[in-house]
C-alpha cells in the first residue's frame, strides 16, 4: 500500500512543488496521476523512488515510513519499485537482453538467475524472440515494452510509469495499458503519470489530479484541466 500523509516538498528558494498531499493506494490498485506540466507529478514520483525526500509529512509503503530509511537502506527499498519512462532510457549499444538484465546485474544476482528472470520478463511483454536485437532495430512500441520488462524484471510491488504512452499512437497505447493491467492483476500497485486525456477517458480508472502542488481531485471521473 502507498500512503501520502499531509506531505509537502519545498525546494531551496522557497518553491513548493507539493503541498499537504494526502492519499492512499491499495496493493494491486491502478490509478492515473494527472495535471498540468509543473503541477508536481514528477516530484511525487521522485519521492516514491526516494530520489527526493519530503520537507514535511509522511510517506508510507506497506506501513513502513520511508522518512526513517537511511541512505544505505535505499537500494534495498528500490528493488520494490519499477519505473517506466516515456523515452525508454535504453542503452542503444546493448542488446535487449542486456538492457533488461542491467538492474539485476547491478543488484548482484547470479548469472543463472539473471537469465531466467530476463527471459521471463521478455516473454511477459511478447519480446522473447527479440532478446539479441539492439533497441534501434525495434519499433517505438517495442522499445517501450523493453522498458517495461526492465522495470518488472526484479518483480517489484510498485510500478511507476511517467508518461509511458506519450510517444505512442492510440493502438500501441492500448497494448501498453493491457500490460499494466496484467501486472495489476497479480497484485502490483500501478501509478501512471500522464497528460493523455484520451487514454484517461478510455481506461475508467481512479484519477488523482494535481494543480500547483495540491491534490485537487481524487476520483473516478475525468473533469478536464
Amino acid at each position: 500500500m502507498i500512503q501520502f500523509d499531509n506531505l509537502s516538498k519545498r525546494y531551496s528558494g522557497g518553491f513548493e512543488a507539493l503541498r499537504n498531499v494526502s492519499f492512499k493506494m491499495d496493493a494491486g490498485e491502478m490509478a492515473f496521476l494527472t495535471g498540468h506540466s509543473g503541477a508536481g507529478k514528477s516530484t511525487l514520483l521522485k519521492l516514491l523512488m526516494l530520489m527526493e525526500r519530503p520537507t514535511s509529512g509522511n510517506l508510507l509503503i506497506n506501513g513502513k515510513n520511508l522518512n526513517r530509511l537511511s541512505n544505505s537502506q535505499i537500494p534495498m527499498y528500490r528493488r520494490q519499485v519499477g519505473v517506466v519512462f516515456q523515452n525508454h532510457q535504453l542503452l542503444l549499444d546493448r542488446s535487449v537482453f542486456d538492457n533488461v538484465a542491467l538492474p539485476l546485474q547491478v543488484s548482484g544476482y547470479p548469472a543463472s538467475e539473471v537469465g531466467r528472470r530476463v527471459r521471463a520478463a521478455l516473454d511477459g511483454v511478447g519480446l522473447l524472440d527479440k532478446e539479441q536485437q539492439k533497441p534501434m532495430a525495434l519499433s517505438g512500441g517495442e522499445q517501450q515494452r523493453v522498458g517495461i520488462a526492465r522495470a518488472v524484471v526484479h518483480k517489484p510491488r510498485i510500478l511507476l510509469a511517467d508518461e509511458p504512452t506519450g510517444n505512442l499512437d492510440p493502438e500501441l497505447s492500448t497494448e501498453i495499458m493491457a500490460l499494466f493491467r496484467r501486472f495489476q492483476s497479480v497484485g502490483v500497485t500501478v501509478l501512471i503519470a500522464t497528460h493523455d486525456i484520451s487514454l484517461i477517458n478510455r481506461m475508467q480508472l481512479r484519477i488523482m489530479r494535481l494543480e500547483d502542488g495540491e491534490l485537487t481531485d481524487d476520483g473516478g471521473g475525468y473533469g478536464g484541466y
